[in-house]
């Protein structure tokens, strides 16, 4: 069973950046997407904050991952 953080083997390291920057941005656009057909304003707000999570953490971890 490999090991996430073993010396020599970041790989889990990356995943977990992964998680960071996708994750949230994710939860967001599925909760949007299940309130969109009461809440229409509610489910816009949920998908603009997403996105807007999606370029934030792409810009901050993708500077950490160069």
């Amino acid at each position: 069973m490999p090991y996430f953080l073993e010396i020599g083997n970041l790989n889990g390291l990356i995943y977990l950046l992964i998680a960071i920057m996708f994750g949230p941005a994710i939860i967001l656009a599925i909760i949007g997407a299940a309130v969109f057909k009461k809440h229409k304003k509610a489910a816009k707000v949920l998908f603009i904050l997403a996105a807007i999570y999606v370029i934030v953490s792409l810009g901050i971890c993708g500077r950490m991952m160069a």
